[in-house]
């Protein structure tokens, strides 16, 4: 079925929920409906309009959390591009490469881990930049955080009813 867009008071995207904790969220009045999608739900007693945007009825505090290492967010910090040839590509054509190689000592970090290509990724091999004459776009940092909501999808993609939140988020 159908998820939610869950936005904070203030209308921007918090995160996605499923339509059943949408729907537990608006009984017990913790949200307002924004948007509806025309399918419904029922129960013995009552009838719902299936929620597609909801927002908090109050401010959150959002407390600040460290970024989780992954693939994903390396190539969000890195912007899809190949800190080696500067090109940008799509996820599908990226991998990761440590900087200093795991056979030479070098760790899993956020500063050992850059994105590149697939072309680049396998001429570095386990050599050290020097030694295949890479140069770095930037130097790898740990992010201090990454939007709130970043969609792993297009806004064309999008559910219809979330396509004016998402934009707004964009912008």
């Amino acid at each position: 079925m159908d998820n939610t867009l869950l936005l904070t008071a203030g209308y921007e995207p918090l995160k996605i929920i499923n339509w059943r904790r949408a729907v537990i969220m608006v009984l017990l009045e913790k949200v307002e409906v924004i948007e509806e999608y025309a399918r419904h739900v029922h129960s013995p007693t009552i009838s719902i309009s299936l929620p597609a945007v909801v927002k908090l009825k109050r401010m959150v505090r959002r407390t600040p959390q460290r970024v989780k290492f992954s693939r994903q967010n390396i190539f969000y910090r890195d912007a899809y591009t190949c800190q080696y040839c500067h090109n940008t590509y799509p996820p599908h054509k990226l991998t990761y490469d440590h900087i200093v190689p795991r056979s030479q000592g070098g760790k899993t970090t956020w500063t050992n881990i850059v994105t590149a290509c697939i072309r680049c990724n396998l001429r570095k091999g386990s050599k050290s930049l020097h030694a295949v004459n890479f140069r770095l776009l930037k130097n790898p940092e740990e992010p201090k955080w990454l939007p709130a909501f970043t969609p792993q999808f297009n806004i064309e993609a999008a559910p219809e009813p979330w396509r004016d939140y998402i934009a707004m988020a964009g912008s």
